[in-house]
């Protein structure tokens, strides 16, 4: 049975990573390798790497995606003229 549960997450994961490549909004790129980092963590802690996944979670999903986020509403989309 978790075999089956790790090959699921890991076609998820190769979705996920292709949506972040192929999306046109940065939004939606960050809001990919969010998903990204939490299959990723899923896939860890089913492997047993409990830590390594904790610090997946927190860095990878949490400080990462904010500090995107936040540079992406600081610039400008559109130019002015």
């Amino acid at each position: 049975m978790v075999w089956q549960l790790e090959f699921a997450l890991y076609g998820l994961l190769v979705l996920t990573s292709i949506i972040a490549l192929q999306v046109r909004d940065l939004l939606g790129a960050v809001a990919a390798l969010t998903v990204y980092s939490f299959v990723a963590a899923t896939l860890m802690a089913l492997m047993g790497a409990v830590d390594v996944a904790l610090t997946e979670i927190a860095l990878g999903a949490g400080v990462t995606g904010v500090l995107l986020i936040g540079g992406i509403s600081s610039i400008r989309r559109r130019s002015s003229d």
